[in-house]
């Protein structure tokens, strides 16, 4: 049960090895493809939340110029250091990769911005549920880690007196 409990870590870590190491290699001065993806993104969530809220957030605009590298960055450090650890089965890695996943996931996949009629839509929701499924997995991880610790330690064998 060991090795193959191995490989499904290792399948499912692939997801994000493989992503975090595209944006290290298309990482540039802008922050790569990610964060140019990135800035009207978090420009369309500032609105929505400013909206909803009824609060004025500092413009996006001077923001992104300065700090959008070191969220992609950030981005590629959770990914890939989370996957690798949950790969030797580490649950700081499942926390590192569910915490990135909770963040980036309404931002990057905003299906609540289009109608259900647009071809968008259904492409966003689609990865958006993905996301969750992935994020579901990971708790499940991390629960699963944390109960198998707790039982071992219950089961301390007891010495005999004879």
């Amino acid at each position: 049960m060991g090795f193959a409990s191995f490989v499904g870590r290792v399948c499912f870590a692939s997801i994000f090895i493989l992503s975090a190491w595209q944006m290290f290699n298309e990482f540039g001065v802008d922050g790569g493809p990610a964060g140019k993806e990135l800035a009207p993104k978090l420009n369309l969530a500032k609105k929505h939340l400013s909206s909803q809220f009824h609060v004025n957030f500092p413009d996006i605009e001077t923001f992104f110029l300065t700090q959008v590298r070191q969220l992609v960055l950030t981005a590629i450090a959770m990914k890939g250091l989370g996957a690798i650890l949950f790969v030797f089965g580490h649950g700081f890695g499942a926390f590192l990769l569910i915490v990135y996943l909770l963040v980036s996931t309404p931002i990057l996949h905003d299906f609540y911005n289009y109608g259900p009629d647009e071809p968008r839509y259904n492409i966003l929701l689609s990865d958006f549920l993905q996301c969750v499924a992935q994020c579901g997995a990971l708790i499940f991880f991390w629960g699963m880690k944390n109960s198998i610790t707790k039982r071992r330690k219950k089961k301390a064998p007891k010495s005999k007196t004879a």
